[in-house]
């Protein structure tokens, strides 16, 4: 009776009548789905230094293979939400999974500059995945064990980048680095089978014309913002070419607000976006994002600089990507506590402990960097706030926009994250060289530097905490969550 009151099925009903797997099937394939597309982010760091070589060009160009997966990463996951609501979220993850096989295959039989950066932004459109995956489970999953879910898969990220980067160092230093591709082909394979095979088609749908002007807009100024910040160092950020990014998708970004909010069905709702819980938990995903990557950017250049000068720790590429594995490891053992902590205490709760922790790792980082433990501790702690923080922005954003509106916020959400780790790539490049000693003729960033990034991350950290503070704790919220058939069956 009490079930029928409150118009849900028990798990046991659910599945029956609707023929689903079960819950903790759906998801660990969308856990697994979101780990095998995060390894994209790492997949090329153990060759970064001889790509020049191995692709027959220069430094600068050589450093596309990375932005390029940057920037599609960027545009294909806000885009690849609203098409996920319009039109099913289980077919366009399907579609990017195989877009992202494609690339890797393009990828694996490239031994020149263009086809590796074509077949690398292909790669970087399958991490769209990863929020579409979150979506779903909002679709799939009994509304109490969404919390545990959304938290498991949100470490992914963390996860997938740490424990690839181990993979890849081995299989570069072991292997043709061509098996680096080959490999997340079969992956991406294997990920889509599990999708089709496991994942259920979800009904819900949202009605409209899909928004090709708010994309291509969208795309633009994105491309402007994350392509001058990015390549600010490097080019000069004075430069006319840095300027013009920079300025003109700040332009675009305001034509493309006008034009989205005088469309019927845009891309991305801003009145939604503007509420005030989207807006913080997307403000502090920022604070997140940056400083998430100054563990992912700073501390492996600490651990392998030369120890000539007493700053660096000279390890290897491989021994260096194991000291900072614990910081994914971390995120997924974590994420069960994050889960019932959001459940009892609201995900706001989490995301603010998250990034205090964060900001004390950081801290503790300016004055422990003299040993190896030193980084493998930070990088924990790093991981362990990471673990809460990531758990918890999916769930506050789910809880203040509409069912039909999950897979475009949260894609909107992931963008805000990828914007902070492009910022912290920056900045921390400027800090890094701006400050060096020569030894052995290479140069080698200072002590006084390192000190610099991690107070940095420190503070932007505790930046994002305090506006987790003003997310209200009560508010309008969406508690709606499956698409699947939940209500009691009516007699007869």
């Amino acid at each position: 009776m009490e079930n029928e009151r409150q118009g849900w099925l028990s798990d046991r009903e659910r599945r029956r009548l609707t023929r689903l797997p079960t819950d903790r099937a759906m998801t660990a394939t969308l856990a697994t789905t979101g780990l095998i597309a995060a390894t994209m982010q790492t997949l090329v760091t153990p060759i970064i230094p001889q790509l020049p070589v191995l692709l027959s060009t220069n430094v600068a160009d050589a450093q596309w293979v990375l932005t390029a997966t940057l920037l599609a990463a960027a545009i294909a996951t806000p885009i690849g939400g609203r098409l996920g609501d319009m039109y099913g979220k289980r077919r366009i993850a399907l579609t990017l999974l195989m877009i992202m096989t494609f690339g890797s295959i393009i990828a694996a039989i490239s031994n020149t500059l263009v086809p590796m950066i074509i077949g690398r932004a292909l790669q970087g459109v399958g991490l769209g995945v990863i929020a579409l995956g979150i979506s779903i489970l909002r679709d799939v999953i009994h509304p109490r064990k969404l919390g545990g879910a959304v938290a498991l898969v949100s470490a992914t990220m963390g996860v997938g980048g740490a424990v690839g980067l181990a993979v890849s160092a081995v299989i570069a230093e072991s292997l043709d680095w061509h098996f680096l591709f080959w490999l997340s082909a079969l992956l991406g394979v294997i990920a889509s089978a599990l999708v089709i095979l496991v994942i259920p088609v979800s009904t819900l749908r949202t009605a409209g014309r899909f928004d090709w002007g708010g994309a291509f807009g969208l795309s633009i100024g994105l491309v402007g913002i994350l392509l001058g910040v990015s390549k600010g160092n490097e080019w000069g950020w004075a430069s006319p070419v840095i300027l013009t990014l920079l300025i003109g998708g700040a332009l675009v970004f305001v034509a493309w607000g006008f034009y989205e909010l005088r469309m019927a069905d845009p891309l991305v709702d801003l009145r939604v976006a503007a509420r005030r819980p989207v807006l913080l938990t997307n403000l502090a995903s920022i604070a997140v994002g940056f400083a998430f990557f100054v563990t992912a950017s700073a501390q492996p250049i600490l651990l392998e600089l030369p120890t000539d000068t007493g700053v660096g720790l000279g390890q290897t590429l491989l021994v260096a990507s194991l000291c900072l594995m614990p910081n994914g490891i971390v995120m997924f053992l974590v994420s069960p506590l994050a889960a019932r902590l959001s459940n009892t205490r609201g995900p706001r709760t989490s995301l603010i402990l998250g990034g205090f922790i964060i900001a004390v790792a950081f801290t503790l980082s300016v004055f422990l960097m003299h040993e190896v433990w030193h980084v493998v501790l930070v990088s924990t702690l790093v991981g362990l706030g990471t673990g809460f923080a990531y758990s918890a922005m999916p769930t506050l954003i789910m809880h203040s926009v509409p069912p039909t509106e999950t897979a475009a916020a949260n894609g909107l959400n992931s963008v805000m994250r990828t914007l902070g780790s492009t910022v912290a790539a920056s900045l921390i490049g400027v800090i890094l060289s701006s400050s060096f000693v020569v030894a052995n003729g290479i140069e080698i960033p200072t002590r006084e530097a390192f000190q610099v990034v991690f107070a940095l991350g420190a503070g932007v950290a505790l930046l994002g905490t305090i506006v987790a503070v003003f997310i209200p704790r009560r508010g309008r919220r969406y508690e709606d969550t499956q698409s699947i058939p939940i209500q009691s069956i009516p007699e007869g």
